[in-house]
């Protein structure tokens, strides 16, 4: 009797799946603190030589591992102390109705997510704004008119415990 592969076919899809070795965990925990940091600089810090380090983190933004680099900005001094968390239930539970708020949040001044929920809301989002009266507007003129909403609830910062952009590795 013949054995048959049973076996399913990896999918190719999405990002290639990447196993982490120390070397690549300690090049990511760096990168966490400083994404500035030049790869000369880095590759010392990782025990790597230049090009090699190079390779890795190339490699790592090539699987998907490495989204982006970014500048964290300053909120208070840009305007945008005031954190809002907001709790959105939808009039009705449809595919049609859930696409056309994702659309309208994505548009919303200061969101800066917007994250489906299981519980008593559908949605969450996080906004930034200067303080009270500049999110009340905000209400007033967008929220207001987001498509199919039902119930918003709004949850003002009071003060900032703990903010990270650090993924435990």
């Amino acid at each position: 009797m013949r054995a048959t592969n049973t076996h399913k076919k990896p999918d190719t899809t999405g990002p290639v799946p990447h196993p982490l070795d120390r070397t690549d965990r300690a090049i990511l925990k760096v990168l966490q603190r400083d994404a500035s940091i030049s790869n000369v600089a880095l590759a010392e810090k990782v025990k790597l030589s230049a090009p090699a380090c190079l390779r890795r983190v190339e490699r790592l933004k090539q699987v998907g591992l490495i989204k982006n680099i970014v500048a964290l900005l300053d909120n208070e001094a840009l305007d945008a102390g005031m954190v809002v968390l907001i709790g959105v239930v939808l009039d009705r539970s449809t595919p049609e109705s859930f696409a056309a708020f994702e659309a309208a949040a994505q548009k919303v001044s200061g969101c800066m997510e917007c994250h489906v929920v299981t519980g008593e809301f559908d949605y969450f989002m996080l906004l930034r704004t200067r303080d009270s009266n500049s999110f009340n507007r905000l209400h007033a003129e967008q929220l207001l008119y987001l498509p199919g909403v039902r119930q918003i609830r709004s949850f003002m910062g009071l003060r900032q415990v703990l903010s990270t952009t650090h993924i435990p590795l």
